[in-house]
Protein backbone atom coordinates (compact mmCIF):
# COMPACT_ATOMS: atom_id res chain seq x y z
CA UNK A 1 0.00 0.00 0.00
CA UNK A 2 1.54 3.29 -1.17
CA UNK A 3 0.12 5.31 1.72
CA UNK A 4 1.68 2.93 4.23
CA UNK A 5 5.11 2.93 2.51
CA UNK A 6 5.17 6.73 2.43
CA UNK A 7 4.27 6.91 6.12
CA UNK A 8 7.07 4.49 7.06
CA UNK A 9 9.58 6.35 4.90
CA UNK A 10 8.61 9.65 6.53
CA UNK A 11 8.92 8.18 10.04
CA UNK A 12 12.27 6.60 9.33
CA UNK A 13 13.62 9.76 7.67
CA UNK A 14 12.61 11.87 10.70
CA UNK A 15 14.18 9.39 13.11
CA UNK A 16 17.39 9.21 11.05
CA UNK A 17 17.62 13.01 11.12
CA UNK A 18 17.30 12.91 14.91
CA UNK A 19 20.18 10.40 15.08
CA UNK A 20 22.32 12.59 12.80
CA UNK A 21 21.64 15.59 15.05
CA UNK A 22 22.61 13.52 18.10
CA UNK A 23 25.86 12.48 16.42
CA UNK A 24 26.66 16.12 15.59
CA UNK A 25 25.91 17.09 19.20
CA UNK A 26 28.09 14.30 20.58
CA UNK A 27 30.98 15.23 18.26
CA UNK A 28 31.09 18.66 19.91
CA UNK A 29 31.46 17.20 23.40
CA UNK A 30 35.08 16.94 24.50
CA UNK A 31 36.24 13.51 25.56
CA UNK A 32 39.75 12.09 25.78
CA UNK A 33 40.43 13.28 22.22
CA UNK A 34 39.78 16.77 20.96
CA UNK A 35 38.18 17.14 17.55
CA UNK A 36 37.90 20.13 15.22
CA UNK A 37 34.10 20.06 15.86
CA UNK A 38 34.81 21.50 19.32
CA UNK A 39 35.37 24.81 17.56
CA UNK A 40 32.14 24.77 15.51
CA UNK A 41 30.59 27.40 17.78
CA UNK A 42 33.49 29.87 17.32
CA UNK A 43 32.51 32.87 15.17
CA UNK A 44 35.08 35.28 13.70
CA UNK A 45 34.56 38.92 12.72
CA UNK A 46 35.96 38.98 9.19
CA UNK A 47 35.37 40.96 6.04
CA UNK A 48 32.60 43.02 7.63
CA UNK A 49 30.57 40.00 8.76
CA UNK A 50 30.60 37.14 11.27
CA UNK A 51 31.81 33.80 9.90
CA UNK A 52 32.27 30.35 11.43
CA UNK A 53 35.92 29.70 12.27
CA UNK A 54 36.11 26.77 9.86
CA UNK A 55 35.35 29.16 6.96
CA UNK A 56 38.45 31.28 7.63
CA UNK A 57 40.98 28.76 8.96
CA UNK A 58 42.08 25.15 8.80
CA UNK A 59 41.61 23.23 12.05
CA UNK A 60 43.57 20.03 12.71
CA UNK A 61 44.09 17.70 15.65
CA UNK A 62 47.72 16.51 15.47
CA UNK A 63 47.63 15.08 19.02
CA UNK A 64 44.79 13.78 21.22
CA UNK A 65 44.49 16.96 23.34
CA UNK A 66 45.77 19.58 20.88
CA UNK A 67 44.10 21.53 18.08
CA UNK A 68 45.95 23.68 15.56
CA UNK A 69 44.19 26.62 13.95
CA UNK A 70 45.80 28.21 10.90
CA UNK A 71 43.99 31.19 9.36
CA UNK A 72 44.14 31.19 5.57
CA UNK A 73 44.30 34.97 5.51
CA UNK A 74 47.08 36.02 7.89
CA UNK A 75 45.48 39.46 8.34
CA UNK A 76 42.70 37.69 10.28
CA UNK A 77 45.13 36.12 12.76
CA UNK A 78 44.28 38.47 15.65
CA UNK A 79 40.54 38.23 14.97
CA UNK A 80 40.72 34.43 15.00
CA UNK A 81 42.65 34.47 18.27
CA UNK A 82 40.16 36.94 19.79
CA UNK A 83 37.19 34.78 18.68
CA UNK A 84 38.69 31.66 20.28
CA UNK A 85 39.27 33.50 23.56
CA UNK A 86 35.77 34.98 23.44
CA UNK A 87 34.24 31.50 22.91
CA UNK A 88 35.32 30.63 26.46
CA UNK A 89 36.40 27.06 25.68
CA UNK A 90 38.62 26.75 28.74
CA UNK A 91 41.80 26.96 26.69
CA UNK A 92 44.22 29.79 25.92
CA UNK A 93 45.65 29.75 22.39
CA UNK A 94 49.44 29.71 22.04
CA UNK A 95 50.41 32.10 19.26
CA UNK A 96 53.56 31.44 17.23
CA UNK A 97 52.72 34.05 14.60
CA UNK A 98 51.39 31.69 11.94
CA UNK A 99 49.47 28.99 13.83
CA UNK A 100 47.40 29.02 17.00
CA UNK A 101 47.96 25.97 19.18
CA UNK A 102 45.12 25.05 21.54
CA UNK A 103 46.39 22.69 24.26
CA UNK A 104 43.32 21.29 26.04
CA UNK A 105 43.91 20.22 29.64
CA UNK A 106 43.36 16.67 30.74
CA UNK A 107 39.95 16.27 32.37
CA UNK A 108 39.75 15.32 36.04
CA UNK A 109 37.21 12.78 37.31
CA UNK A 110 34.67 15.43 38.39
CA UNK A 111 34.77 17.15 34.98
CA UNK A 112 34.35 13.79 33.25
CA UNK A 113 31.28 13.01 35.36
CA UNK A 114 29.77 16.42 34.50
CA UNK A 115 30.33 15.78 30.80
CA UNK A 116 28.79 12.30 31.09
CA UNK A 117 25.72 13.85 32.77
CA UNK A 118 25.50 16.38 29.93
CA UNK A 119 25.72 13.62 27.32
CA UNK A 120 23.06 11.54 29.10
CA UNK A 121 20.75 14.55 29.15
CA UNK A 122 21.35 15.11 25.44
CA UNK A 123 20.58 11.44 24.70
CA UNK A 124 17.33 11.64 26.69
CA UNK A 125 16.26 14.72 24.70
CA UNK A 126 16.74 12.75 21.48
CA UNK A 127 14.86 9.74 22.88
CA UNK A 128 12.01 12.15 23.58
CA UNK A 129 12.23 13.43 20.02
CA UNK A 130 11.93 9.86 18.70
CA UNK A 131 8.91 9.25 20.97
CA UNK A 132 7.32 12.50 19.76
CA UNK A 133 7.70 11.31 16.16
CA UNK A 134 6.00 8.05 17.19
CA UNK A 135 3.15 9.92 18.92
CA UNK A 136 2.54 12.20 15.96
CA UNK A 137 2.61 9.29 13.52
CA UNK A 138 0.20 7.23 15.59
CA UNK A 139 -2.16 10.21 15.63
CA UNK A 140 -1.92 10.33 11.83
CA UNK A 141 -2.69 6.62 11.65
CA UNK A 142 -5.73 7.01 13.91
CA UNK A 143 -6.97 9.90 11.77
CA UNK A 144 -6.50 7.78 8.65
CA UNK A 145 -8.64 5.04 10.20
CA UNK A 146 -11.29 7.54 11.30
CA UNK A 147 -11.40 8.92 7.74
CA UNK A 148 -11.82 5.34 6.45
CA UNK A 149 -8.52 5.52 4.52
CA UNK A 150 -7.33 2.35 6.28
CA UNK A 151 -8.96 -0.51 8.15
CA UNK A 152 -8.69 -1.21 11.88
CA UNK A 153 -6.33 -4.12 11.11
CA UNK A 154 -4.17 -1.78 9.03
CA UNK A 155 -4.12 0.69 11.92
CA UNK A 156 -2.83 -1.91 14.39
CA UNK A 157 -0.25 -3.27 11.95
CA UNK A 158 1.00 0.24 11.15
CA UNK A 159 1.17 1.20 14.82
CA UNK A 160 3.21 -1.94 15.53
CA UNK A 161 5.60 -1.06 12.70
CA UNK A 162 6.01 2.51 14.01
CA UNK A 163 6.74 1.05 17.45
CA UNK A 164 9.44 -1.16 15.88
CA UNK A 165 11.06 1.94 14.34
CA UNK A 166 10.89 3.68 17.71
CA UNK A 167 12.56 0.80 19.53
CA UNK A 168 15.23 0.50 16.82
CA UNK A 169 16.18 4.18 16.97
CA UNK A 170 16.05 4.43 20.76
CA UNK A 171 18.49 1.50 20.77
CA UNK A 172 20.75 3.38 18.32
CA UNK A 173 20.72 6.36 20.72
CA UNK A 174 21.56 4.08 23.65
CA UNK A 175 24.43 2.56 21.68
CA UNK A 176 25.85 6.00 20.80
CA UNK A 177 25.49 7.07 24.43
CA UNK A 178 27.32 4.01 25.72
CA UNK A 179 30.16 4.56 23.23
CA UNK A 180 30.44 8.27 24.11
CA UNK A 181 30.43 7.55 27.86
CA UNK A 182 33.32 5.10 27.46
CA UNK A 183 35.19 7.65 25.35
CA UNK A 184 34.72 10.36 28.02
CA UNK A 185 35.63 8.16 30.98
CA UNK A 186 38.75 6.63 29.45
CA UNK A 187 42.01 8.36 30.27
Amino acid sequence: MELEKNLYKEVEDQMKKAIEALERGFSKVMASRTTPELLDSVKVEAYGTTLPLKQVASITAPKPRVLLVEPWDKTLFKEVERAILKANLGVTPLNDGSVLTLPFPKLDEEEREKIVAQVKKMAEEFREEIRAIRRNTIEKIKTMEKNKEISEDDKFRMQDKVQEFTEKYVEVINSHLEKKEKEILQD
